[in-house]
């Protein structure tokens, strides 16, 4: 038998890996161009849109729909109360779950993980019909919920309900990678020590964990101002009471306030931009964390 030459493997390999990773030009451009015309289609122009058809009357209609129109001040409270509820409500559970499933291994922890991903395959509208079969006037619990004097459609724990499932996956989907990339080390090396969970907690994996953490709030809180779907379904819809913002923009629309429900648009989109600005932001600080963490485990494994 003839034995190859040590390295005649990895020259074959590294000459074919350049012949598949450079494409002819022109199918390089067509491709990036095929991606920007599709970006500007679907995003840019509509966001430019927004703001155009907000603004065609001057300054002044959108002056009075966002800061003298009481049913518009009242949808952005109304919203400002439900997104932080929800998005706390995420955080708490995304923190627990990400706990269990990275430092855990337990019969049906890959059903879990799957049903955490439920909201992503459910439709909102559906997520919402739920909770109202559930725990509307004719649901399951709306007879007990009625001897106690409460009405569950309309009411802004209604909508956090619905918020805080449709947002579900975010924190917690961000979180177990980052959780897995780091490892239980430090945290192991903590309790030898003598911490307790919450020193562990608070000193150890919350500093490891922080900008994924930070990085799943930004997303979810993006999903909870703009849910429209499932809101829609458990909101009574009465302006000035059980209005969110996507909801106002929908009623200033079918009463033909195309200015200012364009005004109010321009403020979601405007939330969309600086929410994207953020994200852009985090990726990268997260992304330069996991590779210094990388490199220190690296150097010190090589010390070993």
């Amino acid at each position: 038998m003839h034995s190859l030459p040590r390295h005649a493997p990895k020259v074959g390999l590294a000459a074919g890996t350049r012949n598949a990773q450079h494409e002819p030009l022109w199918l390089q451009y067509a491709l990036i161009t095929a991606a920007v015309s599709t970006m500007l289609v679907l995003v840019v122009v509509p966001v430019i849109y927004v703001f155009a058809v907000a603004f065609q009357k001057g300054v002044g209609p959108v002056i009075q729909v966002l800061f003298r129109d009481a049913d518009t001040l009242s949808s952005f409270y109304l919203t400002g109360i439900v997104a932080p509820v929800a998005v706390i409500a995420n955080v708490l559970f995304g923190l627990a779950a990400a706990w269990t499933i990275t430092r855990f291994r337990f019969p049906g922890r890959a059903l879990l993980t799957t049903i955490i991903d439920l909201p992503f395959a459910v439709s909102p509208v559906v997520a919402g019909l739920m909770l109202l079969l559930i725990l509307g006037r004719r649901g399951y619990l709306g007879p007990l919920l009625e001897s106690y004097d409460f009405q569950f459609v309309g009411s802004w724990i209604a909508l956090v309900l619905v918020t805080t499932f449709v947002t579900l996956p975010f924190v917690v989907r961000e979180l177990i990678p980052v959780m897995e990339a780091i490892g239980p080390d430090e945290e192991i090396a903590a309790i030898s020590l003598g911490a307790n969970g919450w020193q562990m907690f608070w000193r150890i994996t919350l500093p490891n964990i922080k900008w994924g953490l930070l990085y799943g709030i930004i997303l979810c809180s993006a999903r909870a101002i703009g849910e429209f779907g499932a809101a829609y379904v458990v909101s009574s819809r009465v302006s000035g009471e059980s209005e969110t913002v996507p909801l106002r923009v929908q009623k200033l629309l079918e009463s033909y306030k195309t200015e200012g429900a364009f005004a109010v648009a321009a403020v979601l989109a405007l939330l969309s931009l600086i929410t994207l600005a953020i994200k852009i932001a985090l990726e990268h600080k997260t992304q330069a964390d996991l590779n210094e963490l990388a490199q220190a485990k690296a150097e010190v494994e090589a010390a070993e």
